[in-house]
Order: C-alpha cells, then structure tokens, then sequence
C-alpha cells in the first residue's frame, strides 16, 4: 500500500525533472530513508506528541544542504498531509524508477560455494544481453544448496538446486530402466 502511495507523490515530485535531478532527490531520499532504522528518529517522526512543525523542522534540517525548494515543499507537503512514514517507501521507488529509465540494475547470486569474479562477469555480461541492460552481480553466501540469481528491479529470478538436479537424474535413469 506504501509503495502506492509512494508512486503517487513521486510523480508529483519528478513531473519536472530530468535524470540528474530525480537521482539526486533519490540521494536525498535514501539518507531520510536510512535516518527511518534508527529507532529514536523514527519514534520522533511518527509519534503524535511531537508537533508537525517540529518534525517539519528536523527533516527540513537533515536536507538542508540539497538547496532545493522543491525538495523542502515536497517535505512540507508530506508533513501536512502525515505521510512521512512513506519516506522509506519514496527512497525505494525513486530508485526503481531511475533504474527502469537507466536500465541499470543490480543482482544477487546466492550460493554455498564460492564463484569466482570472473564467472560473476560473464553472468553479468549474459544477462545484460538477453535483456537489453546494464546488470551488475553481487555474489553474497549462504546455505543455498545450489546457485540462485535474483534481479529483483527486472523481476528475474533463477535458480538451480542441487538436490533437485539429484533427484531429476535419478527420476530420469529409473524410467530409463
């Protein structure tokens, strides 16, 4: 639901700008957004004792050095309306969206084994090309029993488990026989 709400004020926000400036909002809005998983921020930003204009005052302090009156209306506009709980939902989207007209992502392969930088780069490079992007994998271990690529900003996901290949081959030489 966030997420929608989100999709609403950033058109709002974005309507005017150009690449440079909605990446540089999408900077501003991480740094609130990171500022939302320290507990104490959080409890001041959305408790009902602390004034609106003192939570309009705090963030209006924590962007101050963007120099943007677009920005700093954006801000007065969420307090007003209560919706500074969606910040973290804005810094989200504003990134897909510079990802989808960059056509820049970035993946994750999970594994149990280690892959080496080289096999990451030829992933990269295969997947940049079937779909038409720039796509950067990171390599993060687990206790994943096989490889899995996840894309989440082009909703690619695939994996391969070992244990269901075992059983495959297995299936496969029993109805050999």
């Amino acid at each position: 639901m966030e997420e929608l709400i989100a999709k609403k004020y950033i058109k709002a926000l974005t309507d005017d700008f150009d690449i440079e400036s909605i990446q540089n909002s999408a900077d501003i809005f991480s740094v609130l957004a990171d500022s939302f998983t320290d507990e104490k921020f959080k409890s001041i930003i959305i408790s009902p004792l602390v004034s609106s204009s003192d939570k309009e005052s705090i963030l209006l302090d924590a962007i101050k050095s963007a120099s943007s009156d677009k920005i700093n209306n954006f801000i007065k506009l969420l307090v007003e309306n209560k919706r500074l709980d969606i910040i973290p939902a804005i810094a989200k989207e504003l990134k897909k969206d510079i990802a989808n007209s960059t056509k820049t992502y970035t993946g994750i392969i999970y594994s149990d084994s280690d892959i080496e930088l080289k096999v990451l780069e030829e992933l990269s490079h295969g997947l940049s090309a079937k779909f038409n992007s720039t796509i950067t994998l990171l390599f993060v271990k687990n206790d994943f029993n096989g490889i899995k690529v996840e894309v989440t900003g082009l909703g690619i996901e695939i994996s391969f488990c070992k244990d269901r290949i075992d059983s495959q081959i297995i299936e496969h030489i029993i109805k050999a026989i």
